[in-house]
Order: structure tokens, then sequence, then C-alpha cells
């Protein structure tokens, strides 16, 4: 069996991740900053590594006979480097569930040339948010090499955040000055702008909704780091973006058996190249619990062998995005539409 280290493994997701793990029969290793919160998890029967993301010889240590890694513990402009710095020294696969825009981005900038010199594999934005989203982009593209424009159109019945969540967005709004960003033009773009509320049609059964346009979220990174096009913008309904902006939103609550909430999620996406439109749409329950079945999975995939590349990789790049999702029919369903 593959022991695969779960970096953050207290965490909202990454027991999420954990079970994912075991259900698919990886022995999980138990890592993350804070040894009370690891050993306070019901799994006797896994081992405990604690480590500091500032201590480099701990995570040598809980990286070891290791064959791969996922990064479950934001903020990730933190403790990304770290530990993609330990995995590369380990000689390991790196995979992470990054939302952060400005984390993902440094993890090409930083480890693009370093990790195709060593033939390592580092998968940032594993995630909801990131890495479904260019899986959806990248399987409605098929057979075209670029398109004009790309939107990711997110309907959510409901967001209520993790404590994580809330504190990567603080991150990344100090990072950023308190502006908003967008990509335009084949660049990230920072503003001031008002966001603008739009109509959107989803696919059924959500259809007609408004959307703030503009809400920014992390495939601007991972679907034009490999996909030519030049204009990628995501939305999101209404409703789940004032749960998150309100304070008093609660975090999430177990609504079954596997801990998943009541949340639904529908995410649209539409690429366009000249006059035709073709469109990816999936469609599932609880934002945090399906990142889990996504990492896991490409982990698996990595591990085996189903990859098309090396380096730092966004998912649709380095995976077959319509195999990929296909594989996930337990957790979501998934349909394709061309010439939409």
């Amino acid at each position: 069996m593959n022991a695969v280290v779960v970096y953050g493994a207290y965490g909202h997701t990454g027991r999420f991740v954990v079970a994912e793990l075991l259900e698919r029969g990886f022995v999980p290793i138990l890592s993350g900053r804070d040894e009370g919160k690891l050993k306070a998890l019901d799994h006797p029967e896994l081992e405990v590594r604690a480590a500091s993301v500032d201590d480099a010889e701990a995570l040598d240590r809980a990286l070891a006979g290791a064959s791969a890694v996922i990064n479950c513990a934001g903020p990730f402009a933190t403790t990304a480097a770290p530990v993609i710095e330990a995995a590369l020294r380990a000689g390991i696969p790196y995979v992470d569930v990054a939302a952060e825009i400005e984390a993902n981005a440094d993890t090409f900038a930083r480890f693009a040339d370093r990790a195709r010199a060593a033939g390592a594999v580092i998968v940032p934005a594993m995630a909801f948010y990131g890495g479904l989203g260019d899986l959806l982009a990248s399987a409605a593209m098929g057979d075209w090499t670029a398109a004009d424009e790309a939107h990711v159109a997110y309907g959510l019945s409901n967001w209520h955040p993790t404590a994580g969540t809330r504190l990567a967005g603080q991150v990344s709004g100090r990072r950023r000055d308190g502006r908003r960003v967008r990509f335009t033009q084949g660049r990230l773009e920072y503003h001031g702008d008002d966001l603008p509320t739009l109509r959107w049609s989803f696919p059924g059964p959500l259809g007609d909704r408004d959307v703030i346009g503009e809400f920014t979220m992390a495939d601007v990174v991972t679907i034009p780091s490999h996909l030519d096009i030049p204009e990628v913008t995501t939305y999101m309904t209404v409703e789940a973006a004032r749960d998150l902006a309100s304070p008093d939103t609660p975090a999430p609550v177990a609504a079954d058996e596997r801990g998943r909430s009541g949340q639904t999620f529908l995410v649209d996406v539409l690429v366009r190249s000249g006059q035709e439109r073709r469109r990816a749409v999936a469609r599932g329950q609880d934002i945090y619990a399906v990142t889990a079945p996504l990492a896991v999975e490409a982990v698996h995939r990595v591990l085996t062998g189903r990859t098309r590349t090396t380096g730092v990789a966004s998912a649709g790049e380095i995976f077959d995005a319509a195999d990929f999702l296909g594989a996930l029919s337990a957790h979501l369903s998934y349909t394709l539409e061309k010439d939409a």
C-alpha cells in the first residue's frame, strides 16, 4: 500500500482527504503543525508526524518513506513553498488544494523550472476551486488548441465558509492591498472597480440566477497556465457571495453519514472560439468534501503513471480531463456539450 502524507490532516478538508485515502486503500500519514490536534483525530491506527513549515528537518521526517504528499493546510501563501521544497528533497509528488490565487501563481513562478528539470510532479489547486474548473474547461476545449474566452460560473446553493477559507481570504486581501483581481488580455490585473451583478443562465435545475461578475477564483491561474485563452472570467451566485462576505455565516455542518454538508453546487463552464461555444457542467454536493476525491484521484494517477507531463502542472494539463471527470462519477455528475 502507498503511504501518503496529509499535511493539515486535522483541518476540515484534510479530514475528508484522510477518509478518501483510506477508502481508496492508501495509508494516510497524519501531519500538520499541531501535534495535539493530529492525535485527537479518530484514527489511532495511523501514524502522526507533526511538523512546522518553518522546520525543514521536521518536514523531511514527516515525508520520509511516503509515496506522495497532499497539502491541505492553509494559508498556502505560508505552507505551499516549504512543503513543496520538502517534497522535492524527498523526491515525491506534491498535490495541494489551494484556492489562493497568488499562492498558486507563486507555485508556478517559483518551482516550474526546478520541478521540470528534476522530473518532479507538482499539482497546485487540485480542488473544487482551480482544479475542477480547469478540468471542465479542458474537457470542453476538446480538439481546440485555443479559444477567445472561458467563463466559469459557480452555482452554489449557499457557502458556509470554514475558518481556513476565511483566513485565506484575509491573507489574499492583504497581499492585494484590498484590490480586486481579474484575468484579462492574458494576464492577472489588479483593480479597484466595483463588481457587476449579472444574470447567468445555468442548466437545470438551477436556471437563471443573479451572479457576481469577476468573482475571481483560482481558475484564472490554472486554466491559462496551459490553455491559450486570453480572457478567463469566474462568477458566483449572489446568495453564496453574501454568505462568504457575512461574518455571521456559520461553518459547514454535517448533513449525511459522510460528513458532507447539505450544500449543493453546479459548475457551468463555457468556452468560446469565434461563434462556436462549448460547455461542460458538473453537479454535486459540498465543495469541501468533493475536493477530497479530486486530490486523491490526482495522487492515484500520478503514482500509476497516468500523467501527460512533469513539472508544475494544473489538473487539465497533467491529466486526461474527460477521463478524470468520468472517474469521479461517485462524487459528481458531469456532462459535456459542443456547440452549446
